[in-house]
């Protein structure tokens, strides 16, 4: 496992940016009210007509807690109210599916029409997987990660967890994914504060944005979780590396991307690698000082997908860049494909399902890959 995870941040990536025209990345969802915005912050689709997006609207300093929610496909949507500031959202299939907020865990039986809070973590969490009904996982802050065998009524904390070197108050897991029923990841990090004259890591980049490119890119403590008994068992590895692992994405065969994300004074803003489950070897994919990747999919017939914004400067996630995505069959010539002029973002997220890719922009847009 730490073989291929220094692999992925050092290897030399290939790029062609092509524009691909027979596709085109269509809106399907554009929130328009006056003197309020909202945020999306997940999108999922469990079936090819059942849609959700979490977020909230935002007028001021309120936040409103906000789903949008479609039955058919994407061509109408309708806007369900939230109890709680959403997170993150896991489907297991076109019904069942499970939200994380800034307070709890909340369940639906309904493809996101009506939620029921479920159990009580002992500590905040970011985001949840499950294999069936009753067995999860949860990772979050602090080398948080809880299961579950009951549906969320209940967790234990992953003892494993807690073994990577590492101060617990800078430490946190932020993502799980299985490429088979056996084989799973949980991903996190470790990042001390790090800063120099005035500028510290608790301001905002826009206050001081010479400080901020000035702040050397640092390696840190990169931690994996890897399961290959269904989760029965779990194996902790940690590595000094640059960057924090924020997506992971497996096909059925075993194939799978990763996605690094890097602070603002490093050349590039993030890197993309292939992961082979079944040799254990991982090789960088794509890297562009220009394009902020900040969410990957692999699709059914292989073909794979980065997509993110345009950097309007050097100083990332500030103003809002263009959307891009790019596609690929070999995974070495990329073209560029169509998107809506009106999609700008700072962050965007992909879905699928039955061949179909949605794609949520965090300002408000949701875009279709019209076929």
């Amino acid at each position: 496992m730490r073989s291929f995870a220094i692999a992925a941040w050092t290897l030399a990536a290939l790029f062609n940016s092509a524009p691909l025209r027979a596709q085109r990345w269509q809106v399907q969802y554009l929130y328009d009210q006056n003197k309020t915005s909202l945020v999306l912050a997940d999108l999922q689709f469990p079936s090819p007509q059942r849609g959700i997006a979490i977020g909230y609207t935002e007028k001021g300093s309120h936040q409103e807690p906000t789903s949008v929610v479609t039955t058919d496909g994407g061509a109408h949507w309708r806007t369900v109210a939230l109890k709680e500031l959403p997170v993150s959202l896991f489907f297991l299939n076109e019904n069942v599916g499970w939200m994380v907020t800034s307070k709890g865990i909340w369940k639906t039986v309904e493809t996101g029409s009506s939620w029921t809070k479920v159990g009580r973590t002992p500590s905040p969490v970011l985001r949840v997987y499950f294999t069936d009904e009753n067995t999860g996982w949860a990772v979050g802050p602090r080398k948080a990660v809880f299961v579950t065998h009951d549906g969320g009524k209940e967790w234990k904390k992953l003892e494993a967890a807690a073994e990577p070197p590492g101060d617990p108050l800078y430490s946190a897991y932020t993502w799980v994914a299985f490429a088979t029923p056996k084989l799973g990841l949980i991903a996190g990090y470790n990042q001390p504060p790090h800063h120099s004259g005035w500028f510290a890591p608790d301001k905002p980049e826009w206050l001081d944005p010479a400080g901020a490119l000035a702040q050397r890119e640092t390696p840190h403590l990169n931690y994996t979780l890897v399961t290959r008994d269904g989760g029965e068992t779990w194996h902790p590895n940690a590595a000094s590396l640059f960057g924090q692992t924020t997506r992971v994405r497996f096909s059925k065969d075993g194939t799978g991307l990763g996605l690094v994300e890097y602070g603002p004074s490093a050349p590039y803003p993030a890197e993309v690698y292939k992961i082979d489950w079944r040799s254990g070897k991982s090789t960088t994919l794509y890297k562009n000082s220009q394009f902020s990747v900040s969410d990957i999919w692999l699709g059914p017939d292989g073909k794979a997908y980065l997509a993110g914004t345009i950097a309007a400067g050097k100083i990332r996630d500030v103003v809002p860049g263009k959307v891009q995505v790019l596609v690929s069959s070999d995974y070495k010539e990329w073209s560029q494909m169509d998107v809506d002029y009106r999609a700008v973002a700072n962050r965007v997220t992909l879905a699928s399902a039955g061949g179909q890719l949605w794609l949520a922009s965090d300002n408000g847009m949701i875009l279709k890959l019209a076929q």
